[in-house]
């Protein structure tokens, strides 16, 4: 199943049907998301996003907002297509989760110029990840963020090959750390393009 095709109006169940199904739902992307998910250091966490995740957070959106019309659920839609991975990109939402007790504005005044430093490996490819503009200041920076790794041909194939080694790098003055990352998430990555 392709999880990198954009998501349709008739995808969307809406709040009422939805809440048939909400839990099984959110139990099967919570497993699929403990093989996507990447702890980078002490500050830093990523998800990978699919279809299947992105669905889940519109359902979700729908439901705390009661958005039930088809225009509005549409609006939903055209917002996490954009996240959307592409045959030609992997996309991520980075987190950096806040410590109890913490000044948001001094741990993300930190974290400034995040958007520039982060890099995928994947195999022998080193692959800097693009963020969505508008949620990064000269002064400040938004304690979620949504990245995207383009992927040039021969990146995807090594993605596609099991055993290719996968590594996730922060090479921020501020906060420098690598993490190697298990099969797990190649083999859930690479499931995307199936």
């Amino acid at each position: 199943m392709n999880l990198v095709r954009p998501i349709t109006r008739g995808d969307i169940k809406g709040p009422k049907l939805f809440a048939q199904v909400r839990d099984d739902y959110r139990n099967r992307v919570i497993a699929m998301k403990q093989d996507r998910r990447v702890i980078i250091g002490d500050r830093v966490e990523l998800v990978f996003d699919n279809r299947f995740t992105l669905t889940l957070q519109i359902e979700e959106i729908c439901r705390l907002e009661n958005l039930t019309t088809d225009a509005q659920i549409e609006e939903e839609i055209r917002i996490n297509n954009e996240l959307m991975p592409t045959e030609s990109s992997l996309a991520a939402t980075l987190f950096i989760p806040l410590p109890h007790g913490a000044d948001a504005r001094i741990v993300l005044r930190e974290l400034v110029g995040l958007d520039e430093h982060l890099i995928l490996h994947l195999g022998p490819h080193a692959i800097r990840a693009a963020f969505e503009s508008g949620r990064s200041e000269e002064d400040r920076i938004s304690a979620v963020q949504y990245a995207r790794f383009p992927l040039s041909p021969e990146a995807r194939a090594a993605l596609l090959a099991p055993g290719t080694p996968i590594a996730l790098e922060i090479d921020h003055p501020n906060y420098r750390h690598r993490v190697q990352c298990p099969e797990a998430l190649r083999t859930s990555l690479a499931a995307d393009y199936g």
